[in-house]
């Protein structure tokens, strides 16, 4: 949900009415000096504001400024649809990000759903993403300026016909015509100028809300903070934590379904669902590590990996996974380990000085090492570059050094 104006600043003379200046931005001259500026080089801002202050009101410039800056941020998300579409500073940070938005909507579309209630839909991503999966959506915020904003994407992207966009609170919203609802509470204080909120029950709405509605309405989907303790996640729902490229961006709570937890990896979409194995043992560090990706290790989903990869933890406290032969999975990066060793400052830097590393990667689980700081005390140099995992091993410090397996 967002509550913000649609530039970075207010224009000067309208910050007292950001529809207005947003509004300037859908018509003809607005939408020609954001086609111009779609390349524009914000080193050289001021030069450009000036020029186009000639030919165009100022309020006007300056918000079509602020919309490219906005786009050129959304691009990270939303790809080359960022620059059609149309951003709130809250709406570039919180949206969806398209990929894992689709990802969302196919699994929808996968339970045969056809009208979502997109309730906190801020500028329209995961409307967007529903949509376009063939899915009708009621899109509901209750900022005046992000419904504006979002009628204006679903325009932009062809999409106006599948996305109705109504403000209002979502807590008052009758929900009777869908087949299921997404909910995505807002998890930023406006009290606290933005600050994160971690407990579920400080969302807006708070979870125990978006369950009860969830709930009655059968099929649905509530995005909730990736850190979410397990023993948050309400009875008969599973639990989802999707990552992209290696980064986990959310979880999901699935209701309609059987109940469990899952890791979903993206853009390649692999998912591994909990299997409810034991913690594996911990042994020796054997000549490969597995590195499991984020998703899998907030999904506790580790011992699925170990069992894959016929290996065991390296300590019981640490989600490092290790085995002496090589098993391909899409679930964790494998390294070849060559040293490991009590972790030693000195005998580090003798060790990568002997093989001539110069470009360092620092990886750390249970260590209070700070990788930039031990990179200034190695003072590397040489053409090779090797990785280093500070870790715990059978409960004592720990250097590993490696490289990627196959490399």
């Amino acid at each position: 949900m967002s509550h913000v104006a649609a530039s970075d600043s207010p224009a000067p003379g309208t910050g007292d009415d950001p529809s207005a200046v947003f509004a300037a931005l859908l018509t003809d001259e607005g939408r020609l000096l954001l086609e111009e500026l779609r390349d524009h080089d914000p080193a050289r801002e001021l030069a450009l504001a000036t020029r186009l202050r000639r030919t165009h009101p100022a309020p006007l410039v300056s918000a079509a400024l602020g919309q490219a800056r906005l786009r050129q941020r959304a691009a990270a998300k939303f790809g080359a649809d960022a620059e059609r579409m149309f951003f709130t500073p809250d709406g570039v940070e919180q949206a969806t990000r398209a990929a894992v938005a689709a990802h969302r909507a196919q699994r929808f579309a996968g339970r045969g759903v056809r009208r979502v209630a997109d309730l906190g839909c801020g500028v329209g991503g995961d409307a967007l993403a529903l949509a376009r999966a063939g899915i009708s959506v009621l899109a509901v915020d209750r900022d005046p300026l992000t419904c504006t904003v979002a009628r204006a994407n679903a325009e932009a992207l062809g999409l106006a016909h599948r996305i109705e966009v109504r403000q209002a609170d979502v807590t008052s919203v009758d929900t009777g015509g869908c087949d299921a609802v997404f909910v995505d509470p807002a998890r930023r204080s406006a009290a606290r100028r933005g600050a994160r909120v971690f407990d579920p029950e400080a969302y807006e709405p708070p979870l125990s809300w978006a369950v009860g509605t969830a709930r009655r309405s059968g099929q649905a989907a509530l995005k909730v903070a990736p850190g979410i303790p397990h023993a948050s996640v309400p009875e008969g729902a599973e639990a989802e934590w999707v990552s992209h490229r290696g980064e986990v961006k959310e979880a999901v709570l699935w209701f309609g379904g059987p109940p469990g937890v899952r890791a979903t990896l993206l853009p390649q979409g692999d998912t591994l669902a909990g299997a409810g194995l034991p913690d594996p043992p911990a042994g020796p560090v054997g000549r490969f590590l597995y590195e499991p990706d984020g998703a899998v290790v907030r999904a506790h989903l580790v011992a699925e990996v170990a069992a894959a990869v016929g290996g065991r933890l390296i300590d019981p406290a640490i989600a490092y996974v290790t085995a002496d032969t090589l098993v391909p999975t899409p679930y964790a990066t494998a390294y070849e380990i060559t040293d490991g060793q009590p972790f030693q400052l000195k005998r580090l830097r003798a060790l990568l000085r002997e093989r001539e590393v110069g470009t360092l990667t620092v990886k750390k689980r249970g260590s209070a090492v700070e990788p930039e700081e031990l990179r200034r005390r190695l003072r590397l140099r040489g053409p090779n570059t090797a990785t280093v995992f500070l870790t715990r091993a059978a409960g004592a410090p720990t250097m590993l050094i490696g490289h990627p397996a196959g490399a």
